[in-house]
């Protein structure tokens, strides 16, 4: 009987331990430090332009399509607004995502001046959330002799605008190479004045 109740208090002594570090100190260390690092983020993603907040750099700024001085972002379902986040919703057997690709495709085409051929996907298909602001950078490089033309910059001067707002894959294994249009705006607009 001794022995049993020594297993017994072992037992629960380990139970209120294991309760404490997993159930209590665990979720209050993870939660911390994930207020930590979101906050960090949340406020380091706020672009500044003369000194004040101009945008966030997590979230794509829609550009008007008559200004040829920028940069687009992919497509947008819900236009860009970050308070309603979203896709069209099209499967990609869906015949009305053909026609819409389609037709974006050849807006870009004409727009940059290229072959349709040359006109990279994300350039006609929306992300989904509809509000990422990074493209690919073939679609990067679509781009630059039309805004070289637009703001009268060197289109090396643009191709290191370029490459400045590029972000690689992490550690080369996970996600790929990614051209953020908020960010190389901003630096567009800054650069112009």
């Amino acid at each position: 009987m001794t022995a049993y109740l020594r297993q017994l208090g072992t037992a629960f002594r380990f139970l209120l331990v294991a309760t404490l570090v997993l159930g209590v100190l665990y979720p209050l260390v993870l939660v911390g430090l994930g207020q930590a690092v979101a906050s960090a983020q949340a406020h380091g993603s706020i672009a500044q332009l003369k000194g004040q907040p101009a945008a966030s750099t997590l979230l794509a700024q829609a550009v008007p399509t008559t200004d040829p001085r920028f940069f687009f972002p992919r497509p947008s379902a819900v236009k860009w607004d970050p308070s309603a986040s979203g896709a069209t919703n099209l499967g990609p057997s869906d015949p009305a995502l053909a026609k819409a690709e389609g037709t974006a495709r050849a807006a870009v085409a004409a727009r940059e001046g290229v072959p349709q051929s040359q006109v990279p996907l994300d350039a006609v298909t929306d992300s989904a959330s509809g509000l990422d602001p990074d493209i690919s950078p073939a679609y990067a490089r679509l781009q630059v002799p039309r805004v070289a033309k637009a703001t009268g910059l060197s289109i090396a001067d643009v191709q290191q605008m370029v490459a400045d707002a590029t972000t690689n894959s992490l550690l080369g294994l996970l996600g790929q190479p990614a051209v953020n249009t908020t960010k190389l705006n901003l630096a567009l607009a800054a650069r112009l004045g």
